[in-house]
């Protein structure tokens, strides 16, 4: 299948591509069907894109590429929403904020999004930890 988005281009995928939100995503409810495509520029970047609004699409980035040693705990309700059996059938990601000046971009630790890459399902939870921010730089400064 084909999706013409507004700021990708054309993205091919299959109906096994697509990860169902049930609740959608915070601020985007209403949308519950997104595809994770790669960022062409750049393989550490993801696009988790809506099949439902073609002007939507979330640029992610896995944490563990941001701060060594991010870890949380997922809840059981989580697990069992979303049919995780084992832990190499999640991945984590975290929305980036663009901008213009490369020193201002940043990923919001606080609210990682878990998907079950075997189910297709997935949740944004919120993570419990002061250490981790909304606004994480994404560059070090050196």
């Amino acid at each position: 299948m084909k999706l013409e988005t507004k700021y990708h281009g054309i993205l091919n995928y299959e109906e096994e591509d697509i990860i169902t939100f049930a609740k959608g995503l915070p601020g985007l409810q209403e949308l519950k069907k997104f595809i994770l495509v790669d960022f062409e520029e750049n393989p550490v970047f993801k696009i988790l894109h809506s099949i439902e609004n073609k002007e939507i699409g979330l640029v992610t980035v896995s944490p563990f590429d941001v701060v060594n040693e991010y870890e949380f705990e997922l809840k059981d309700f989580i697990i069992e929403k979303l049919k995780i059996e084992d832990s190499s059938d999640v991945l984590v990601l975290n929305t980036v904020t663009l901008s213009t000046k490369a020193e201002n971009i940043t990923t919001n630790l606080k609210a990682p999004i878990i998907i079950n890459i075997k189910s297709k399902l997935g949740e944004q939870i919120i993570v419990d930890n002061s250490k981790y921010m909304v606004k994480h730089p994404l560059l070090r400064s050196e």
